[in-house]
């Protein structure tokens, strides 16, 4: 990747990052778009050089992970069990970036309670069920690429995209109702564990 793309990706995650930073802290109704350009150090033109509305920036962040979680999976080794490749690739992207280095959240408490409210505002869900939508066929795509399936003929990749981000989901759910004080990991590992396994009853 040449600098100047890498410059742009920078910008992106940056913007993503202040957006959710600030409707977490403001609330949704309280950011405008020129709140979110100055906490990223762009100008509002910047910002709708990447994105067409706060929903689009706070979506992104979460759409960006899966598009790399989508390449990660098609780059691991081909001798890698499908599940433990999914599973690498997913965990790779719980680290937190550099923007968030940048720009740290306040106490988790508060983080929690905002960041609930967030993922419940109508006007942000549209735009999340939207990058999911995009992010289950880059996911698929890649499953496709390594079990030799056909994307648009068979259900299997689909089904295990589907799969996949539903466990993520789930897990992001249930971390955030325990106040994140467990390993986010840890849950990743299990939710995919008993994903591959066929949800076998307890």
């Amino acid at each position: 990747m040449g600098l100047r793309e890498r410059k742009k990706q920078e910008t992106r995650a940056a913007l993503s990052w202040a957006a959710i930073h600030l409707i977490v802290e403001r609330g949704v109704d309280n950011v405008l778009v020129e709140d979110i350009a100055a906490a990223a150090g762009v100008s509002p033109r910047t910002f709708n050089n990447y994105f067409s509305s706060k929903g689009e920036a706070v979506a992104s962040r979460h759409l960006d992970r899966c598009l790399r979680m989508a390449e990660d999976l098609r780059d691991r080794p081909a001798s890698e069990p499908l599940w433990e490749a999914i599973t690498r690739a997913a965990l790779a992207q719980v680290e937190p970036g550099p923007e968030v280095d940048a720009r740290p959240v306040p106490d988790r408490d508060t983080w929690v309670t905002g960041v609930r409210l967030m993922v419940t505002a109508p006007s942000l869900q549209a735009e999340m069920i939207r990058a999911g939508t995009k992010a289950e066929k880059e996911i698929a795509a890649a499953v496709a690429a390594r079990t030799g399936t056909d994307l648009d003929g068979e259900l299997y990749p689909r089904l295990v995209a589907a799969a996949v981000l539903a466990a993520i989901n789930v897990v992001m759910s249930h971390w955030l109702r325990g106040g994140a004080k467990d390993d986010i990991g840890a849950l990743l590992i299990d939710a995919l564990r008993q994903t591959a396994a066929g949800l076998p009853p307890p």
